[in-house]
Formats: C-alpha cells, sequence, structure tokens
C-alpha cells in the first residue's frame, strides 16, 4: 500500500487497496489467481517475464499468497502460449525442489503451492470473472458484479486476481521497500513498467521505463518512426486511439493518459504512420471483437456484428454517411451497458476513430450512398 503500485493489468486500480477488500472474518480458504491470459491486441509485455524470467513471477506470487493468507495459487495462461506453460511447469519443480515452493517454505512453516492452467484462447477469459468461471471449468462467461472476486470468487471463497507483471514487481518492493520503488515514476503513477511497442517503428519490441516518461523518448528508443507518424494507441486496442497532435507532449502514465483522452492500460503501443488507413484499422479491430464476444449481453452480442456489417458496407465503398452516423449512435449505445468491458472495448475505440477520422470514412462512402 505504501509503494502505492497501480495494476498493470489494464485499470491501474491501487494493488494494495485490493488485497484489503478481503473479508476480515473468513474460516474457509483464500485463493490467488495470476491474470497470465494476454489477450489484449498489440499487447506482448506479460509473456517477455512468463517466458525469461518465470522465477520472478514465482517469488511474487508466493510472498503475494502469504501476504493474504492463501495456500494455493493458480496461473490462468492463454491457451497460445503452450510452450511458455511448459517454461513455468519446469520452473515451479525448480522451485519445489530448492523449498521455495509447496510445504514449511524454507522451513519457516509457510504453505504455498501454484498451479498452471491453459486457457482456451477467449478474449473475454481476460476479464477476471470469466477467468475465474473458466478456472472452475465452466463456459467463460462474465459474472455479475458485486460480489467482487475478493468477497466471492473462486470456487466461492475469497480470490485476489493480479497480473502478471503486477505480481512480478512484489519481489523488489519486499526486497528493497517501497521508497526504492516510488523513484520510479511519477505522482501517483510508481514504478517501472513494460510497454509494448509495434507498428510503424525501426525496432519494435518490449521496453521498460519508468512510468511518466515520455512518449517521445519511448518512440526514439524503438527506433523513431518509419515515415510521417499519423496516430497512436498506446494502451492496447481497447482504448482511444490519438492522432498525432494529440500524442505530443503525452507522458506515458494512467493519469496523464487520462487527461489526454486515452488510457494507458496494457502499455501496449500500436504506431501508425500516414500509410494507414484508419477505416481499415477500425474494420479489423470490430471484427475481432465480434468474433469474441461470449454472447451473453445483447447490447455486445448484436451490437458488435451490427457496426461490423456498417463499417464492412463503409470500407467497401458500399455505405452512406448515415452509415456512419449509425456506428457513432450504436458505440454511443453500447458504452456502460454489458456485463464487462467486452462492450466499452470496442464502442470506445471505434467511437474515437470514426470520430477523428470521419474524413476518411466519408471518403469511403459512394456517390450513390451519400
Amino acid at each position: 500500500k505504501t509503494a502505492n503500485i497501480r495494476g498493470r493489468g489494464g485499470a491501474g486500480f491501487p494493488t494494495g487497496v485490493k488485497w484489503g477488500f478481503l473479508p476480515k472474518e473468513r474460516t474457509g480458504p483464500v485463493y490467488l489467481v495470476c491474470n497470465a491470459d494476454e489477450g489484449e491486441p498489440g499487447t506482448f509485455k506479460d509473456r517477455q517475464i512468463l517466458e525469461w524470467d518465470p522465477h520472478l513471477l514465482i517469488e511474487g506470487m508466493t510472498i503475494a499468497g502469504h501476504a493474504i493468507g492463501a495456500k494455493l495459487g493458480f496461473i490462468y495462461i492463454r491457451g497460445e502460449f503452450a510452450w511458455i506453460a511448459d517454461i513455468l511447469e519446469r520452473a515451479l519443480e525448480q522451485a519445489r525442489a530448492a523449498h521455495l515452493l509447496g510445504t514449511n517454505i524454507l522451513g519457516q512453516g509457510v504453505d504455498f503451492d501454484i498451479v498452471v492452467h491453459l486457457g482456451a484462447g477467449a478474449y473475454v477469459c481476460g476479464e477476471e470473472t470469466a477467468l475465474l468461471e473458466s478456472l472452475e471449468g465452466k463456459r467463460g462467461n462474465p459474472r455479475l458484479k458485486p460480489p467482487f472476486p475478493a468477497v466471492v470468487g473462486l470456487y466461492g471463497c475469497p480470490t485476489i486476481v493480479n497480473n502478471v507483471e503486477t505480481l512480478a514487481s512484489v519481489p523488489f518492493i519486499v526486497e528493497r521497500g517501497a521508497a526504492a520503488f516510488m523513484e520510479f515514476g511519477s505522482n501517483n503513477n510508481f514504478g517501472p513498467k513494460i510497454f509494448g511497442i509495434s507498428g510503424h517503428v525501426r525496432r519494435p519490441g518490449a521496453y521498460e521505463y519508468p512510468l511518466g516518461i515520455p512518449f517521445e523518448t519511448l518512440l526514439e528508443a524503438a527506433g523513431g518512426v518509419v515515415g510521417t507518424l499519423k496516430a497512436v494507441i498506446v494502451g492496447g486496442l481497447s482504448v482511444p486511439i490519438l492522432t498525432a497532435q494529440e500524442v505530443a507532449g503525452l507522458h506515458m502514465d494512467y493519469d496523464s493518459c487520462l487527461k489526454k483522452g486515452t488510457m494507458l492500460g496494457s502499455g501496449g503501443i500500436m504506431v501508425m504512420n500516414e500509410s494507414t488507413s484508419i477505416p481499415q484499422v477500425a474494420l479489423r479491430a470490430i471484427q475481432f471483437y465480434a468474433h469474441e464476444s461470449c454472447g451473453q449481453c445483447t447490447p455486445c452480442r448484436q451490437g458488435s456484428h451490427t457496426v461490423a456489417a456498417l463499417l464492412e458496407r463503409i470500407v467497401s465503398g458500399r455505405g452512406s454517411r448515415a452509415d456512419v452516423d449509425r456506428v457513432l449512435e450504436l458505440c454511443a449505445t453500447i458504452k456502460g451497458t454489458t456485463l464487462c468491458p467486452t462492450g466499452d472495448a470496442f464502442a470506445v475505440p471505434i467511437e474515437a476513430m470514426v470520430t477523428k477520422f470521419r474524413g476518411e470514412l466519408e471518403a469511403c462512402v459512394s456517390a450513390e450512398g451519400v
């Protein structure tokens, strides 16, 4: 709590506060779940930790499990990361062999073990309650909240769900102290952050910098833009796009991104140059979300496919300006009406793309459709 580390999964909620939501009076087990689903398009930072430093995550989970009173933890990893799951299993065996995991850890009377669970590649299972449903062997549909997982989670027991990068930050805080962690970053946005940079840059990849780093510094680290910068998505596909003018002067932390009308999210930065067709990006995005909708909520289930059909018509030259208006109307209707954030995950960014680059969509409209 003193370090004020904010969740690295996307929402940026204070981790210590989340742990504090556990009921003070409890008799049954408490579970710790690591969300390693990483299904957000444009995001590839957690896999770096999982693949190249699995023991950092295991240590972080063990400390977190001890802190919250959990004796069993789960790593829910997306099915496409099967080879990383094998790496994790080997690392878990190494930790058990070194008495760093399992029963009576280091002879201190502390018990904690970890189970690796492979998902089946559903985007919606990145949402914590859908993840818990899947972990229980059920269809990965989001639950109605409240109750929240900290009160009623896995198997009906109090459960804390944290992102990979969040849990991997715990050992540094415990070993070096909160003050050392807070030396990195900016006010209310402390610590380092891994940013995944892709798109029209010369050196795409994963870059770790303190929160609050200027966007221009990250762009320079990635070798600069190939061509002329047109637009950027700074936090994974589900956050509003920024124009080249809007991203100027941006500092990469949760609060600064909100002030610019977007979100830091998972830190998945997608850089687009002048050759990018924003209508094509919008269409590809909504096709992904329409495919990944779990179908539980009507606005998401029906709305995603309707928006996809409208954008396909516009991009193919068969649409009208009225279709562009309908896309915006649907996005406004869908926002805030679904059980989980998936509805907003496509309505918000599509609305931003259409609003900021409306001229490009209208340029696709046929003369007959005007």
